[in-house]
């Protein structure tokens, strides 16, 4: 089993560029999975406790139920817009949750991992976490990046955390001596080795119910509510069926978890793991962290306060699905960060899609329909895209295996550009002038449709839509795996369908 999940959104707050993203790229990479036969389980979903959340409840004059109600309903319409496929949804209100988060508290608790004590410190509003020494810049100030920091003395419940150091430390380095990275791409595991190196304190699982009340409650003791971490990070195994399904849960895990970098260190990358631990995971089936990059603006990360926030609901309304999934994957490398532009956007759907495997499909559908009524002929008994279209594949196959889909569409624009080019050298509009050729028109005919038959299998993660237009085009329907790209799937005598276009050039002022 193929589990794949990405980080789950806080609703909070409206859903932007980087949220559609993450769940673009984990699309993209499941729909990659099920190609090759895999079973695959694609879970996402919602963060909806916190101290935010009900301070925003509050201001709006309304309960948190409703409130973040009314942001979840956001982002489901914005993963239908852009032909997001989940398999499983994850809301942190859910009862499957509740039950086994508490579960697991109750379990940790009684076997010893949390203690409490009295804690007088920074704490950040934002970040919703005491902060140290180290969380200080230069100048002895707390960086604008924790928002609201205030003087706070409370008890509260501590998970023993720092016992865990070196056992981290170890899974990193014998993950890595494996080839079975706890991180992807190495750049980010050693970040995350990094900041293991500098982990020291416990971690507070706990709020008191005087500053917070919207939150899983403590079984152990009522008065408190459980930290977001230990109940935001739970949704990955808690709808897998940890508590609730064992045999399932067997099937599904471990996992692939795609993230920001954001949230690597010390979320995911160290409270996860070490959490894992304390409830029996072994070390063998600890997930893996699937790190992506920031879409900045100029060279800086989007912000609120500066408007250069990008909605993607409104780049899906007006460019459409294709052209925002298309952009979205093809002009960042996973991990690292890119600047976005609706400039670059529109140039790179109009060179690669329009005018590149658009046109490609238009003229070859138009070119049959005129010399052979859109019958195709026999193939030649050795076709040089044939070897173009193998190779391609498996570069394709390669680069999503490897959570790389800018490279998977590297190996697709490489096969449309011989596919492009062989028109032009063959030039079949000469060759239907000359009788005594017409074994070479059906054969530079029946490699143009062919190749484009299995180009509609390799856009298949990226642009599913489109793929299932291309088939249509092709009167060649219905479900494909990675085994339809065998050379040879359109039989002689096949009729291909009408052209009509597909990716419809953007014309900007």
């Amino acid at each position: 089993m193929f589990f794949i999940t990405t980080a789950i959104d806080y609703t909070n707050g409206k859903p932007h560029i980087g949220h559609a993203y993450e769940k673009v790229l984990a699309d993209a990479i499941a729909r990659h999975r099920r190609l090759r036969g895999e079973d695959t389980f694609f879970l996402t979903g919602v963060d909806q406790h916190g101290q935010k959340v009900q301070q925003s409840a509050r201001a709006a004059g309304i309960p948190p139920s409703e409130f973040v109600a009314g942001i979840t309903a956001e982002f489901l319409a914005l993963w239908d817009k852009l032909g997001v496929a989940y398999d499983g949804w994850a809301a942190t209100t859910g009862q499957v949750h509740v039950r086994c988060v508490r579960d697991i508290l109750a379990r940790l608790h009684r076997d010893g991992h949390f203690y409490k004590a009295k804690n007088a410190g920074y704490y950040s509003v934002r970040q919703e976490q005491f902060l140290t020494d180290k969380e200080r810049g230069p100048d002895g100030a707390f960086g604008p990046e924790w928002g609201e920091v205030v003087l706070l003395e409370e008890e509260n419940y501590y998970f023993r955390l720092a016992e865990h150091r070196q056992w981290l430390l170890d899974l990193i380095d014998r993950r890595e001596a494996e080839r079975r990275p706890l991180v992807v791409p190495a750049a980010r595991a050693a970040e995350l080795r990094n900041a293991v190196e500098k982990l020291s304190g416990d971690l507070c699982i706990s709020r008191p119910k005087s500053r917070l009340e919207w939150g899983i409650e403590l079984p152990f003791d009522r008065d408190f509510v459980t930290y977001v971490w230990f109940d935001a990070l739970t949704n990955y195994i808690s709808f897998a069926g940890f508590t609730d399904d064992p045999d399932r849960f067997a099937r599904l895990w471990p996992a692939i978890h795609v993230i920001g970098k954001d949230i690597l260190a010390p979320p995911h990358g160290i409270y996860w793991p070490i959490m894992l631990k304390a409830c029996g995971i072994p070390d063998d089936k600890m997930p893996t962290l699937l790190v992506h990059g920031w879409w900045n603006i100029g060279g800086s990360k989007m912000s609120k306060s500066a408007g250069t926030v990008v909605d993607p609901s409104a780049l899906c309304e007006t460019y459409g699905r294709e052209a925002t999934r298309y952009y979205l994957l093809a002009d960042i490398a996973t991990g690292r960060d890119a600047d976005f532009s609706t400039e670059r956007l529109v140039s790179r759907y109009n060179a690669d899609l329009a005018n590149s495997l658009g046109n490609l499909l238009n003229r070859t559908l138009n070119m049959a329909a005129r010399y052979r009524q859109g019958r195709l002929g026999a193939p030649a008994s050795a076709d040089p895209l044939a070897e173009a279209c193998a190779s391609a594949v498996a570069k394709w196959d390669a680069a999503f295996l490897a959570f790389e889909p800018h490279a998977a569409i590297g190996a697709i624009l490489d096969l449309l550009a011989r596919a492009n080019a062989r028109v032009e050298e063959s030039a079949p509009w000469k060759l239907a002038k000359d009788p005594s050729r017409a074994d070479e028109l059906d054969a530079v005919l029946y490699s143009l449709a062919e190749t484009l038959r299995i180009l509609s299998i390799l856009i298949e993660p990226v642009l599913p839509s489109a793929a299932a237009g291309m088939r249509s085009q092709l009167a060649r329907d219905g479900s494909v795996t990675i085994a339809d790209t065998a050379w040879g799937g359109l039989p002689p005598g096949h009729v291909l369908g009408a052209p009509t276009p597909l990716f419809p050039r953007i014309e900007t002022p």
